[in-house]
């Protein structure tokens, strides 16, 4: 049985969970804490560019350079994933950052999601649900009532993730080379 005590504020998430197995002891598992934060942070711009090293290492098969992340970097820059059109959120696992993400206004009720990350090493301990919860809540607060993103074929798990969290494959809204699934869920008020 696993609980989760979630204390929320905007721009904030603190995820607990406790699991209790068959025997009296209660071990507690680790604690996502998601905070607003500016893509320029230097934990912000590792994040981004981990980020970036991994989508574009598994598009092209290879490990990218350090000259093609700055690159990268350049040509998708993240200046609207800051307020008044957008933010971005750090993910922190025991206090050690490992997850990032963005949300940005396409119009007045439509956000869309970006740089939505978890490092390997915490993958499957909820990061990437405490980053969609504080990323929607953020796109509440922009005034969005729905969010959308665009993914690739290749990247299984998140498509995986947005699935079970309530998000629907849509028809392309976006154009891209890197742009082949598309998603949409509506925002409750």
């Amino acid at each position: 049985m696993t609980t989760h005590s979630e204390h929320h504020e905007h721009g904030t998430l603190d995820t607990s969970a406790a699991s209790a197995a068959s025997t009296p002891s209660t071990a507690s598992a680790p604690a996502w804490v998601v905070t607003s934060e500016a893509f320029t942070t230097r934990d912000a711009t590792a994040l981004r560019r981990a980020y970036y090293a991994e989508v574009a290492g598994r598009y092209w098969k290879r490990q990218v350079t350090e000259t093609e992340i700055d690159q990268g970097l350049l040509d998708f820059p993240d200046d609207g994933l800051a307020p008044p059109t957008g933010q971005f959120v750090v993910g922190r696992l025991d206090g050690e950052p490992l997850a990032c993400g963005g949300v940005r206004l396409l119009d007045p009720v439509t956000a869309e999601l970006t740089r939505v990350y978890v490092d390997r090493r915490a993958r499957g301990t909820g990061g990437g649900a405490a980053l969609l919860e504080v990323l929607e809540a953020e796109a509440r607060v922009l005034g969005a009532e729905r969010v959308r993103l665009d993914t690739r074929s290749d990247l299984v798990e998140a498509r995986a993730l947005y699935t079970r969290h309530g998000y629907r494959e849509i028809p392309a809204y976006s154009s891209g080379p890197y742009a082949q699934h598309w998603f949409e869920k509506r925002l409750a008020a």
